[in-house]
């Protein structure tokens, strides 16, 4: 089963009313059911944001945005902690001695000029050095 029928029938079984549409407090519900927390008033925000038709529900589609969207937040969070072992010195980007080191730690030798290369073909404001959003364009 592929991963959008997946979430079809999770939002089916949340849709308590069985309406179509999944309230503040079954999204609330929904994410309890899971492990997480969401206060009712995350949830009305959450909601809110979501909601395309306005009706202050969440059709299938909001719901599938939500949910992906959820996964974003974590990958985004893996890639900062990932970030922050490149970088190293302090300065908020990766330097080539900064990957040269990390590289190392990684049992893979490379050269500073090697570094320098890497970074130059993902360094997109040409300043010789990877900002988050560099890194992250990197990684994808």
């Amino acid at each position: 089963m592929n991963k959008h029928h997946e979430y079809e029938r999770v939002f089916k079984h949340f849709d308590e009313n069985g309406d179509g549409k999944i309230s503040p407090e079954e999204l609330q519900q929904c994410v309890k059911a899971v492990g997480g927390e969401l206060s009712l008033a995350e949830a009305e925000m959450a909601v809110e944001e979501l909601d395309t038709d306005g009706d202050g529900l969440l059709g299938l589609e909001d719901f599938l945005r939500f949910v992906e969207g959820v996964g974003e937040e974590e990958k985004v969070k893996d890639l900062k902690e990932a970030f922050k072992m490149y970088e190293m010195e302090g300065c908020g980007c990766i330097t080539p001695k900064s990957l040269k080191r990390m590289l190392s730690r990684l049992g893979e030798s490379r050269t500073l000029e090697d570094c320098e290369f890497m970074i130059a073909q993902f360094d997109l404001n040409g300043d010789g050095v990877l900002n988050f959003d560099e890194f992250r364009v990197m990684m994808l």
